[in-house]
């Protein structure tokens, strides 16, 4: 199970997200390690990172948290929802497509992505994970374009 494998980082990030954030803050070897290993676990590289990922992109992405002190505030998202403090939604009846890639953190089923949103569009990629734009971009945009295409 996902959860259990990998999951770990979700209930460290809803429950205790400073104690996390500091070390990562405070270490330039800590968030490099922690980034990498989450983009190697939530993409759909087969372990090897570098299938999917140049190491310009991975330093790129180090660097935005690292120079921007944002670790901390990325993991705000996670702990007010698990806290109560964010509401879901309301139902959202604007026309919504979904893309589901294999190697995503979730893959709801289309019938619980309904009950909040206007689904017109539900397509079950053959490849690509949480960071779908940049793994498969042309997955992606032809999605997209097919999705946009029947609102002419």
């Amino acid at each position: 199970m996902w959860s259990a494998a990998e999951g770990g980082h979700l209930y460290q990030q809803s429950t205790r997200p400073l104690t996390l954030s500091y070390g990562l803050a405070d270490s330039p070897a800590g968030l490099p390690a922690w980034l990498v290993e989450k983009y190697r676990a939530s993409s759909d590289c087969g372990g090897d990172l570098s299938s999917r990922f140049s190491d310009d992109f991975l330093l790129t992405q180090v660097s935005l948290y690292w120079f921007t002190r944002t670790v901390s505030t990325s993991f705000r998202p996670c702990y007010e929802y698990a806290q109560g403090l964010t509401r879901r939604g309301e139902r959202v009846d604007v026309p919504t497509a979904v893309a589901l890639f294999p190697a995503d953190l979730t893959r709801p089923p289309r019938s619980r992505t309904e009950r909040t949103y206007n689904v017109t569009r539900y397509t079950r990629m053959p490849r690509g994970g949480h960071f779908a734009a940049h793994e498969e971009p042309e997955l992606l945009a032809h999605d997209l374009t097919e999705s946009f295409r029947t609102h002419r």
